[in-house]
């Protein structure tokens, strides 16, 4: 019994001393036990808790040092994900002078990702203005949100854009390249109008065929085929006159 009483003791001890030399390495981090005193018989197995504040994740690590002493060991542990391929949300076509909106996302990469991009393989600067290539473009890029903003659009924007996707940690990812077309307005004008007139073109042509396909058209020929006919008697007259006998009005 003297020898089970010294163990318990001892893991008390042990339990204690962890926690009293994790709160001074850590300073304005508090690390408390629920259970202070812990008596368990030798050989079995103990369950011993871990309470902290300071901390927004931290990891807790048991570790014996020898056989003899018991540390534990408290501390934010920042864990690094490298970017996954890039996502993009790019109009396939959009009308010059509007606005056109272009996106890049990536949802694995820890710390998260900033992001470059790119028009028919040349990576566009934040300021259009300062190189000689995209001076004619007004546009507005976030490398943070990933966020490519076209305001106005102009002809020279067409061309095929992709992103590139980097958090400093593993190979930086790029997108599948879309290409987008800068349209005039008159276009979409141009080929709703067509659309219409078809549209209607069909309308009517189906209205015949069916009216056909009823017999209409039958029954407005069988209308018009009755006649009348109209017999008058002769009327008497002098023998000077000339005489009709009869007259017929069909």
């Amino acid at each position: 019994m003297g020898t089970k009483a010294q163990v318990e003791r001892k893991l008390l001890c042990l339990f204690i001393l962890a926690i009293l030399l994790c709160s001074l390495a850590l300073g304005s981090v508090t690390v408390h036990s629920s259970e202070p005193e812990v008596r368990i018989p030798e050989n079995n197995p103990v369950k011993l808790s871990c309470a902290y504040s300071g901390f927004s994740s931290p990891r807790v690590e048991w570790k014996f040092d020898q056989g003899d002493t018991t540390r534990l060991v408290c501390y934010n542990n920042k864990i690094t994900v490298p970017p996954s391929k890039p996502t993009v949300n790019i109009p396939s076509s959009a009308t010059i002078g509007n606005r056109a909106v272009l996106t890049c996302s990536e949802q694995d990469g820890s710390p998260p990702s900033e992001y470059t991009w790119f028009k028919d393989g040349i990576v566009m600067p934040t300021n259009p203005k300062s190189t000689r290539a995209f001076s004619n473009s007004s546009y507005v890029l976030n490398p943070t949100t990933g966020e490519l903003v076209f305001d106005p659009l102009s002809a020279s924007d067409t061309g095929e854009y992709s992103c590139e996707a980097r958090n400093g940690y593993g190979t930086p990812m790029t997108s599948n390249a879309v290409r987008m077309e800068a349209v005039e307005r008159n276009v979409g004008v141009i080929v709703a109008a067509v659309l219409v007139t078809l549209i209607l073109l069909a309308i009517l042509v189906f209205g015949i065929w069916f009216a056909y396909s009823r017999g209409h058209f039958d029954r407005t020929k069988k209308g018009t085929s009755s006649k009348k006919v109209i017999y008058s008697q002769p009327s008497a007259r002098s023998e000077g006159e000339f005489k009709q006998t009869s007259s017929f009005l069909v």
